[in-house]
């Protein structure tokens, strides 16, 4: 049994009744429910944003005595995935005392370390800025969110006249005021002035809204929302197009896919100058919307009102002077029309640093765009990694409904320069930036593995991922891709990889191999050719179509895909890196090997060659060279097997024994070794080492390079 009071057509009425009985009694558990239920729907407030609260009465640990304590979502995190390890938990009484020795906004950042000294529970995580616009109202359930809907009417030149007339009172409204101690005070005054009222909005910014109970919170969240929504849908219907109207035509799906997975690496490049960034795409109808529309020139430069949307996305975007049906096959040309806007926004932005600089402001950052819009095309982000990345263009998304709705009641005011400058190098912020996690190693770096649903480059992709890049995930064969998606899924975020089927002996599979590492994550850093196959047999049992196999696979492949891989490479314009998984028979001779060794010795050669052909460009070539590596691998089913263990004069079974006694260290080889050497080249400490071969074979004499 679901209860609900209204009929929601924009909103998502997700609570369940008897689920929350489950729940009943427990606050906190409440709290939780209803935080997850509201971060599920992105109509609400997306990842990261917002904040919940819950007050409720327990006992003192020292004293035994009964006092209030405030629950709220703690810095950082996420409502929809929040967990009682993401809560503050503060004495409210204490935090409303603060009020007592705060000295005014000028002193308002000191009030935060203050907040410490209100913790309740000690495991709690860290407090956010928000704390006292939670702590100073008094309900015992309290939202603040987001909501496109409620922006755009906070994000509007006459908001507050709109809100009186919608709401008739019942809504109250704060002008714009930066999150902190001020505002908290400011929302108890407006309550003070407006007793009864069941929310507010604070312009620029956002929603309050609360309830005596967690589901009277939630409906009161929905219905207020819901309300906002249906005035915005009214509107539309009466001012006319969107952004007035269309000034491009709009192009084929087909059309811009190609060309966006085309120029992504290019911008990749150019927004990657100081370090690494992982791309996204989107070409979204809404983005379409708003990039093909007359008003595009004049509202993108205001940039965005909310914070929660301006800290992800920078202070505008770049909006590229490129024709959708744009020649980009030119590389030269296509660069010479980029990198002056490119220069342009780095100048922009410097000038808005200088300009609103305070004598402690943190240094400049990364002068380069986050969001950049192709008319016609679609909307491209950058950052620090994949998940970032598609968060700024989510949120970049809600900035341009916040901007349609605010233009068709109104018309749309963004921060001042000032105040968005004042928040993206808040000190603050700042502090909260330098606690994050340090990259890991491959962070912001991108990887195209081949043949990596299983065995070897299974190993390698995990090892990758591990260490923070993100990776193209493939195979030749269906099935064994869906199972390694599995796998991959179970183990990693879904900003960790992307999987495409990929036959190394078809061209143009291959390049959309390549295309579809642009569109996912804005090119590629890394290129592994591990795809292998193996056929052992005498001379005389091996055939035109044996010989043919071994070499498409092994050295025709690696050929096309280091060829494709070397283009993308050449567009980003920052290195990169290629290694070959060859073999410990390129440089052994055996018996019933003929094919097989002669391919991987091309192999070997063929790396050399590519190392001294691309040094110029900044890209290595290394080669690592295992031996009888059996676990989880193809090449070990069936007939190889067979024909080892005959050439040896063992049975299969005896194999892995018998590789293993036969090395140095007499140890067995597992993919995991391969991973980890392929790592070794590209972890950033052999950044000047190309040409080389490592071998991870447990030491096989014959195999020594010299």
């Amino acid at each position: 049994m679901t209860s609900r009071t209204t009929d929601f057509k924009h909103v998502s009425h997700l609570w369940d009744d008897a689920k929350a009985a489950e729940l009943a009694g427990d606050e906190i558990a409440l709290l939780i429910y209803r935080s997850n239920l509201l971060g599920a729907d992105l109509r609400l407030t997306n990842y990261g944003g917002g904040n919940t609260s819950c007050k409720a009465i327990t006992k003192h640990p020292l004293t035994g005595e009964y006092t209030e304590v405030m629950w709220v979502k703690g810095s950082g995190g996420d409502i929809g995935t929040l967990q009682k390890s993401g809560l503050a938990a503060l004495y409210v009484d204490q935090l409303r005392n603060l009020k007592n020795v705060y000295r005014g906004l000028a002193y308002e950042d000191e009030m935060v370390a203050l907040f410490n000294h209100c913790i309740y529970d000690l495991e709690s995580k860290a407090p956010s800025i928000d704390t006292p616009l939670h702590g100073f109202l008094p309900f015992a359930h309290i939202d603040h969110l987001h909501p496109d809907a409620a922006i755009a009417i906070a994000a509007a030149a006459d908001g507050e006249q709109i809100t009186n007339e919608l709401f008739k009172g019942t809504i109250g409204w704060v002008p714009w005021q930066k999150p902190g101690f001020e505002l908290g005070l400011q929302l108890r005054k407006c309550l003070d002035n407006h007793p009864g009222i069941k929310g507010i909005i604070l312009g620029s910014h956002g929603l309050f809204t609360w309830g005596d109970t967690a589901h009277e919170c939630y409906l009161n969240t929905l219905e207020v929302v819901e309300k906002c929504s249906e005035y915005l849908e009214s509107a539309y219907e009466k001012k006319g197009p969107a952004f007035g109207g269309q000034k491009i035509a709009g192009s084929s799906l087909d059309l811009r896919r190609k060309q966006a997975s085309v120029i992504a690496p290019v911008l990749r490049g150019l927004c990657s100058n100081e370090k690494h960034m992982v791309g996204h795409f989107t070409d979204d109808a809404r983005v379409l919307e708003f990039i093909n529309s007359y008003d595009l020139e004049r509202l993108a430069p205001m940039g965005t009102s909310c914070p929660d949307h301006f800290l992800r996305t920078k202070i505008s975007p770049l909006v590229l002077k490129l024709d959708a049906h744009e020649n980009l096959s030119d590389l030269k040309a296509v660069r010479e029309k980029l990198i002056p806007e490119f220069e342009a926004y780095r100048k922009m932005y410097a000038e808005y640093y200088d300009s609103c600089k305070h004598e402690d402001s943190p240094p400049i950052r990364d002068a380069n765009p986050v969001i950049i819009l192709y008319p016609g095309i679609g909307l491209f982000s950058f950052a620090k990694d994949k998940q970032t990345a598609r968060v700024a263009a989510e949120f970049y998304t809600n900035a341009i409904n916040v901007m349609k709705g605010a233009e068709a009641i109104s018309q749309y005011t963004a921060l001042p320069k000032q105040e968005a400058f004042n928040i993206e190098y808040w000190l603050l912020e700042e502090a909260k930036l330098q606690r994050m996690p340090k990259p890991k190693a491959l962070t912001g770096k991108i990887a195209l593995i081949t043949g990596s649903a299983g065995g070897i480059g299974k190993a390698i992709a995990k090892k990758f991922i591990a260490e923070g890049a993100c990776v193209m995930i493939n195979d030749n064969d269906a099935a064994r891709l869906a199972n390694a998606e599995q796998s991959f899924k179970a183990e990693f975020s879904k900003d960790a990889y992307a999987t495409v089927l990929l036959d190394v002996t078809d061209a143009e599979a291959i390049r959309n191999a390549f295309d579809y590492s642009g569109l996912a994550f804005g090119g590629v850093d890394i290129v592994v050719n591990c795809a292998g196959i193996s056929i052992s047999k005498p001379i005389e049992e091996h055939t035109e179509k044996d010989w043919d196999l071994l070499y498409d696979i092994l050295v025709k492949g690696q050929f096309l895909v280091t060829q494709a891989g070397v283009e993308i490479l050449r567009k980003q314009n920052i290195g990169g890196d290629v290694i070959n998984i060859v073999s410990k028979n390129a440089l052994v001779s055996g018996p019933n090997n003929a094919g097989y060794g002669s391919a991987k010795a091309a192999q070997l050669h063929l790396s050399r060659l590519n190392a001294a052909e691309l040094g110029g460009d900044h890209i290595r070539v290394n080669t690592v060279n295992p031996d009888a590596v059996i676990s989880d691998s193809k090449i070990w089913e069936g007939a190889w097997a067979e024909g080892r263990a005959k050439a040896y004069g063992i049975t299969v079974a005896e194999l892995p024994a018998f590789y293993a006694k036969r090395t140095l260290l007499n140890e067995m080889i597992l993919p995991e070794d391969i991973a980890n050497a392929c790592f070794v080249f590209v972890g950033g400490l052999m950044n000047k080492s190309t040409g080389n071969v490592l071998n991870v074979d447990g030491g096989v004499a014959n195999a020594f390079l010299r």
